[in-house]
Formats: structure tokens, sequence, C-alpha cells
């Protein structure tokens, strides 16, 4: 069974910073599915307002891309060895709050589709 734990999300001032990481398992041959070679994404969702995706990185991290929302200030990684996920998020600003998943995304063009997705990590930027 596929899962994605997000963790590492908070409270903090405007300006600061957070990182979150996403830990996967169950990606397995009995599964179908494995990370080394799934596109993943985060996505957010603020109080009162639909999902919104925030960021992909393809199978072997060579490409990235990211929401304009959010381009500049936050980069996502992957360690493959490790099966896990990274959003080192820079300069937040209260828009920004939101409860954060990590996804598995159908492919890199199909990046808003998600056949998985995590329960999610509270992200509150507020001074």
């Amino acid at each position: 069974q596929v899962q994605l734990v997000e963790s590492g999300g908070g409270l903090v001032q405007p300006g600061g910073s957070l990182t979150l990481s996403c830990a996967a398992s169950g990606f397995t041959f009995s599964s179908g599915f494995s990370f080394s070679t799934s596109v993943m994404s985060w996505v957010r969702q603020a109080p009162g307002k639909g999902l919104e995706w925030v960021s992909t990185i393809s199978s072997d991290g060579t490409y990235t891309k990211y929401s304009d929302s959010v381009k500049g200030r936050f980069t996502v990684s992957r360690d493959n060895d490790q099966n896990t996920l990274s959003l080192q998020m820079n300069s937040l600003q209260p828009e920004d709050t939101a409860v954060y998943y990590c996804a598995k995304s159908l492919s890199y063009l199909k990046h808003t589709v998600y056949p998985f997705r995590g329960q999610g990590t509270q992200v509150t930027v507020s001074s």
C-alpha cells in the first residue's frame, strides 16, 4: 500500500523559512509503483479554498517546475535512495498559509492529476 507522510509544518513569521519533508513507502513491485520512477508534486489547500498545485519534480530530479505564486521562493528536491521528497520554503507570506500535501503525479505533463496524496502538514504564516 502506497503511503506518503508529510512532516515539517508549523507556525512561522512572515519572511521566515520552513522545510517540508515527505516520506514515501509502499512503492514496491507488488504495488505497481516505484518512487524512483514517479513524478512527485507538492500541492496545498488554503482555508476555504480548493487544491492548488505548488511544484513538480521529475522522477530523477532533473526537471522542476513551480507555480507563479511560489517561483523563486520555494525549492523542491528528492532523494530516490531514501524515498523522500522535500520542499524548501523561503520568504514565507501569510498567503502561503495552507495544508501542504505530497502527491504522486500522473506524469510530468499531467502534473495536476494525483493518483496518491498524503494526509498533509499544516503551514501557518503569521506574526
